[in-house]
C-alpha cells in the first residue's frame, strides 16, 4: 500500500497561481506512475496529469501548457505547478500513485479559483 497526502491547494485569483505537493510513503518502490485527477462538483474525476518512472508526461487538454508536474528523484514526492489558473480549474485535486499490483489515492486538497 501506498498513503499519498496532498498539500498547497487553496484561494487564488484567475491569472494566478498554485503548486501543489504529494508526499508519498509505504511501498513508495513500487510505484510506477503518479499524477493527479480533479473533481469539480456534480463532475466526474478527470485527468490533470501523469508522469511515469520513465519521464513520459501526459496532461488534460484543459490544463496543457499551463500546468506542469514534475517528481522528485526519489519518487516519494510529486509536484503540480498550476499558472495561469481559470476559473474552471476549481476543483478538489487528487494525488494518485499506481503500483503493479494496485491504484492509490490521497485524500484531496481544495483549490479555489475567484474570476
Amino acid at each position: 500500500q501506498v498513503k499519498l497526502v496532498e498539500s498547497g491547494g487553496g484561494l487564488v485569483q484567475a491569472g494566478g497561481s498554485l503548486r501543489l505537493s504529494c508526499a508519498a510513503s509505504g511501498f513508495t518502490s513500487g510505484i510506477n506512475v503518479m499524477g493527479w485527477y480533479s473533481q469539480a462538483p456534480g463532475k466526474q474525476r478527470e485527468l490533470v496529469a501523469l508522469l511515469t518512472n520513465g519521464g513520459t508526461t501526459n496532461y488534460g487538454d484543459s490544463v496543457k501548457g499551463r500546468f506542469t508536474i514534475s517528481r522528485d528523484n526519489t519518487r516519494k514526492a510529486v509536484y503540480l505547478q498550476m499558472n495561469s489558473l481559470k476559473f474552471e480549474d476549481t476543483a478538489v485535486y487528487y494525488c494518485y500513485a499506481a503500483t503493479a499490483r494496485n491504484q492509490n489515492w490521497g485524500q484531496g486538497t481544495q483549490v479555489t479559483v475567484s474570476s
